[in-house]
């Protein structure tokens, strides 16, 4: 996983509600035995219209948000269904962070277990941040702030503290807990 302390940039807006885990990456695309290839397929059915051609309309398409790294969304984004596949296609379309109000349980583990880092900020900000799209944005996970370009106005926010020591330190659980070896061992030989 990338290392996660802090990311400077500019922002996507997507602002409708109940954004949910099949609208990010409908499931015809979910048969698949790696990560490779699920960025292209995000929003699938909103980027792409029926011949396969880009939406023109969508701010995923649009030139000035193609290096965006912070998707702003509306309320109860990733709703719906488990699927681990939702964070990858993000991380694979170069987000590495979502905004909202409000954010589903299951999304928020997923994400930060894939380093994308799930943000619930309040709704003024959050209407702020939704009438602004493009707009600078700065993430610090370190301190757990989100400060805006257009004012300097900052928000904090909440994030579970082993996710927060993962995303800083660029590990998934797994490689965590490899760390662990040597205190695995000595647990192991002073119990049996």
């Amino acid at each position: 996983m990338e290392v996660f302390t802090k990311i400077e940039s500019k922002t996507v807006v997507l602002p409708q509600t109940n954004i949910d885990t099949d609208q990010i990456i409908p499931a015809r695309f979910l048969k698949v035995t790696d990560k490779s290839g699920l960025g292209e397929n995000a929003f699938a059915d909103w980027r792409y219209d029926a011949t396969g051609g880009s939406n023109l309309d969508f701010p995923l398409n649009q030139p000035q948000f193609s290096d965006a790294q912070v998707l702003v969304a509306g309320d109860n984004f990733g709703c719906g269904s488990s699927r681990e596949h939702a964070p990858w296609a993000l991380l694979g379309c170069g987000l590495r962070a979502v905004i909202s109000t409000r954010i589903a349980d299951i999304f928020r583990s997923n994400a930060l277990k894939n380093g994308l880092l799930p943000v619930v900020v309040p709704p003024a900000f959050h209407q702020k941040l939704l009438g602004t799209p493009g707009a600078a944005i700065m993430i610090d996970l370190t301190s757990q702030t989100l400060t805006t370009a257009v004012d300097g106005t900052s928000e904090s926010f909440e994030i579970d503290g082993f996710a927060r020591y993962c995303m800083l330190n660029g590990l998934d659980h797994l490689e965590f807990l490899l760390q662990q070896g040597a205190l695995i061992q000595s647990y192991e030989e002073a119990h049996s």
